[in-house]
C-alpha cells in the first residue's frame, strides 16, 4: 500500500465518523452547552385543572349532562344579576366561538346563572345559542375546582367527555383562549 492511499483511506473513515456522529456531538453540545436555541416550550394561556373532574361522576342529576353532545363547552358561571360585566362575559362566550372558525361547531357556550333568571330573550337576541341553565350543584362544584390564587369568575372548558379541563381567568383575551381551545381541539380525537 502506498502512503496516499492510506491517507485517501483515514479521511474517508473521519469523514464517515462525522457523517454518524457528528448530529449526536452537536446536539449534546447545544443541550448541554447552554445554548439561547434550546425550545422555550408551550404555555398555556388557561390553567390545566387537575385533577381531572368527570361531571358525570359528581353530578349524576345535573341538567348539564343531557345539554352535551359529543361537543366541547365553554361555561361562563355567574351568582349575581347580569350586569355589564356578565354581558361581557357573554359576548367573550360569543366571539370565542366565533373564532374558531370552521372548528366552531365543536364548542357549545353554556351560562351557568344564579338564582336570579337572566333576561333570556336578550341573551336568545344578542348571544343566540348560548346554552342558559341554573345548577346550584355544578355551580359549587366548578367554584370548588377553581385553581388556588386565581380570580374567579372566569370561563371553564369541559370535554366531549364530560370532564373539567382548563379554567381561563375573566380577563383573558378572547383570543388567548381561542389559542388553546384551538391546540386542544387539534389534538382531540374525540367531539
Amino acid at each position: 500500500m502506498n502512503k496516499q492511499t492510506d491517507i485517501k483511506g483515514r479521511l474517508q473513515l473521519t469523514l464517515l465518523a462525522l457523517v454518524f456522529f457528528g448530529p449526536l456531538i452537536l446536539a449534546t453540545w447545544l443541550y448541554f452547552g447552554g445554548s439561547d436555541l434550546q425550545p422555550s416550550g408551550r404555555t398555556n394561556n388557561g390553567e390545566l385543572l387537575q385533577p381531572v373532574v368527570a361531571l358525570a361522576d359528581a353530578l349524576p342529576d345535573s341538567p348539564l349532562l343531557q345539554r352535551l353532545k359529543g361537543q366541547w363547552l365553554l361555561v361562563y358561571t355567574n351568582d349575581g344579576p347580569c350586569d355589564a360585566a356578565c354581558d361581557n362575559a357573554l359576548y367573550t362566550l360569543r366571539q370565542s366561538r366565533l373564532m374558531l372558525g370552521s372548528d366552531m361547531d365543536r364548542l357549545l357556550r353554556l351560562f351557568l346563572h344564579g338564582e336570579t333568571a337572566p333576561d333570556t330573550v336578550k341573551i336568545d337576541k344578542e348571544y343566540a345559542g348560548t346554552i342558559v341553565i341554573y345548577d346550584s350543584g355544578l355551580s359549587s362544584l366548578l367554584l370548588s375546582n377553581t385553581p388556588v390564587g386565581v380570580q374567579t369568575g372566569g370561563y371553564y372548558l369541559v370535554d366531549p367527555l364530560g370532564n373539567l379541563v382548563m379554567y381561563f381567568q375573566p380577563d383573558i383575551d378572547p383570543a388567548a383562549m381561542v389559542d388553546d381551545i384551538s391546540h386542544l381541539l387539534e389534538l382531540s380525537r374525540i367531539g
